[in-house]
């Protein structure tokens, strides 16, 4: 089994692998799924990237990032700060 799952063009994270991304618990990865402090974005390769997907999870002014392929091995990981409307 994979950290990432596929359904069509849906992806599902498992909860340890965004909660470790980021630094946070399980509780409070769901938490913020939940509440929608964390949002995401999901966008499909082309050309030279076709069959990857990139996941990008947001939260205030941080994001991760999983470059996956289709059956949702990870290929690459990222961290990094992101500007916000406010700053």
């Amino acid at each position: 089994m994979t950290a990432v799952t596929r359904d069509g063009e849906t992806f599902v994270i498992e909860a340890p692998v965004l909660a470790a991304a980021l630094g946070w618990t399980e509780d409070e990865v769901r938490a913020g799924m939940r509440d929608g402090t964390i949002t995401s974005r999901c966008e499909t390769g082309l050309d030279a990237d076709a069959g990857r997907w990139r996941l990008t999870f947001h939260h205030e002014g941080r994001a991760c990032r999983f470059v996956v392929d289709a059956v949702g091995n990870i290929l690459a990981q990222a961290r990094f700060p992101v500007r916000t409307a406010s700053g």
